[in-house]
């Protein structure tokens, strides 16, 4: 990919401004690429958010939107290195990306290993692979230009193999299943373990865990990311051996992206279950609630680790479709929010007036209760924000509550 010196010096005078109104300007500077710059402008300022290392590497050539809001951010990126790290303890031989898209977890895994192969189909985003990798010292990548699973029939054994299927049906819907993903990786799980010794797995956060684990046979380990308390990436981890289901460690991972101070590892919760466990655990049911209420993060409720974290924590379940907890004493420690309760009530008017007070905005969660945001954020005639958290929820012996609380900082 070239750019002339004209567009080159445009992005680097405009890399801050609204590619919009710089879109109406291009009668100005006639020698300038102007769809080019504009890319390369929004790019930059993309990367600001998802991948803070790569915008302070100049140079860098990103790709147009789509491609750029479908691949890894470097939250997640650097999750996977730790993943391979953890399980590697020392460096691999070689890794094969089937699937490299733009090149974050690429670049991001790389530095684990002696010899890696970067492969795409679409000839743009290896064009910028090529360009890319060199600037970020990554010389020892290998891009090819191909076809997934064309290139995995015939490529040489690895260490490891990372792959991320398309997860769009050919009408634009989104996809619950691996097999309804392209390529079907359920069919190629045989060839994959030729291939490799270990194989990674990235879903989307859309598709069905247990499905996930019904349509594939040598899963062994399972990772569910979110970023900022957003479920972003289900990580399927394949090994030879076998391991069953009800044994399988389940590691759900809430990444907090907006504290950078650390250069490799992003602080974040985490919580480790397997479903035997889950099965096993009992939970006492909340009567009232109490002085604290939890909310687990996402990783957790997508991972459906609801008795096993009561059981874990010590807490109290509020319902068994509510998925929030209880404690008379603060619980340090807890994977998700923590709220000191000021006060609580049913639904009925008097009971309402005494707990909003002259409260005129609020956060506003609803769990397992009758009823949208805006509906009760009309009923209640409140705006969003503000330091008060209301959470409309039902009790075990199906009571509607309204409880009114104050965010505990974590530790």
């Amino acid at each position: 990919m070239e750019i002339n010196e004209a567009t080159l010096q445009f992005i680097r005078a405009h890399q801050k401004e609204d590619v919009r109104r710089l879109a109406l300007q291009g009668h100005k500077y006639p020698e300038v690429d102007l769809p080019v710059a504009l890319t390369q402008i929004a790019g930059r300022q993309m990367a600001g958010e998802k991948i803070p290392l790569w915008q302070q590497v100049d140079g860098i050539y990103y790709p147009r939107h789509l491609s750029l809001e479908q691949c890894s951010s470097e939250a997640t990126a650097r999750y996977k290195r730790y993943v391979i790290h953890k399980e590697n303890r020392g460096k691999e031989e070689s890794l094969t990306d089937l699937t490299g898209g733009f090149g974050i977890d690429c670049a991001f895994l790389a530095p684990l290993f002696e010899t890696v192969s970067y492969v795409e189909r679409q000839e743009e985003l290896c064009q910028l692979a090529t360009h890319n990798f060199p600037l970020l010292g990554l010389d020892h990548i290998q891009v090819r230009q191909g076809d997934a699973v064309s290139y995995l029939q015939t490529m040489p054994p690895v260490n490891w193999i990372s792959i991320d299927p398309a997860r769009r049906d050919d009408n634009g819907g989104k996809t619950i299943a691996i097999s309804d993903c392209e390529p079907d990786v359920s069919k190629l799980e045989e060839l994959l373990l030729e291939k490799a010794e270990h194989v990674m797995i990235k879903l989307s956060p859309m598709l069905d865990l247990s499905l996930a684990l019904q349509e594939m046979n040598h899963v062994c380990g399972v990772h569910v990311v979110a970023v900022n308390n957003e479920c972003k990436e289900l990580l399927l981890i394949l090994g030879r051996e076998q391991i069953a289901q009800s044994v399988l460690p389940i590691c759900c991972v809430n990444i907090d992206s907006h504290h950078r101070d650390r250069d490799v590892n992003l602080p974040y919760q985490s919580f480790v279950f397997t479903r035997e466990q889950e099965q096993d655990s009992t939970c006492e049911w909340a009567s009232f609630v109490e002085s604290y209420l939890y909310e687990p993060n996402a990783a957790l409720l997508k991972a459906g680790a609801f008795k096993c974290i009561a059981q874990t924590y010590q807490l109290k379940k509020l319902h068994p479709n509510s998925h929030l907890y209880t404690s008379d004493l603060l619980v340090s420690g807890f994977p998700g929010r923590t709220f000191r309760v000021t006060r609580s009530c049913s639904f009925n008017k008097k009971e309402m007036k005494l707990l909003l007070g002259s409260a005129k905005k609020a956060n506003l969660t609803i769990r397992n209760f009758p009823s949208t945001v805006p509906e009760l954020r009309k009923r209640l005639k409140l705006s969003e924000g503000g330091s008060i958290y209301l959470f409309a929820t039902t009790l075990a012996d199906e009571q509607k509550i309204l409880v009114r609380c104050e965010k505990v900082n974590a530790d």
